[in-house]
């Protein structure tokens, strides 16, 4: 008796379901294999004045990128004719907290503490060349704006970023350094 029609149809056909049945379940654990996207990762950036987040500031590193006065007007930042960024380092190597960077001519550094979602400085000593150029102008403003900080923020999600709210409404902005 031959094989009916039916019978030689679905013999031709069963390597063939076979391959895609195999193809689809490779497929189908390829994709169980995939990395998930966390939730979270699309979410809005949390505040970055929220006293928690100053927790973070410890043993990192920053470079000022902008300086906003209260009236909405940006104070330049002579990044160019410095050589070097203006910068601030705040660290716990030593076991205490410990600020120190670079302010426009000099090195400086002192200690800084995190206290109700702010961060402040002790006394601040430095290095005391004699600098004509516009980081040298800069540096006593800096140094004395770190010394008025009214409120910090900051926000560890890419870009991170610092911003020090100064009492006269002055807003210094960091982004994050080298670590």
């Amino acid at each position: 008796m031959h094989p009916s029609y039916s019978t030689r149809r679905v013999a031709r056909i069963a390597p063939f379901a076979r391959t895609v049945f195999a193809a689809l379940s490779v497929a189908a654990l390829l994709g169980a294999c995939a990395i998930p996207k966390h939730p979270d990762a699309e979410a809005p950036a949390p505040d970055p004045f929220n006293p928690a987040a100053t927790q973070l500031l410890d043993d990192t590193s920053w470079v000022l990128t902008g300086w906003k006065q209260p009236d909405g007007t940006a104070r330049t930042i002579p990044f160019a004719n410095l050589g070097a960024p203006i910068t601030l380092t705040l660290s716990t190597a030593r076991g205490q907290r410990h600020a120190s960077g670079f302010s426009g001519c000099n090195r400086y550094m002192g200690s800084y503490s995190l206290k109700d979602g702010k961060l402040s400085f002790g006394t601040l000593g430095g290095t005391r060349m004699a600098c004509a150029t516009p980081g040298g102008q800069i540096e006593s403003s800096y140094l004395s704006a770190l010394t008025h900080i009214e409120r910090t923020g900051v926000q560890m999600r890419e870009p991170q970023q610092m911003q020090l709210v100064l009492d006269n409404g002055d807003t210094l902005v960091f982004e994050r350094g080298p670590k």
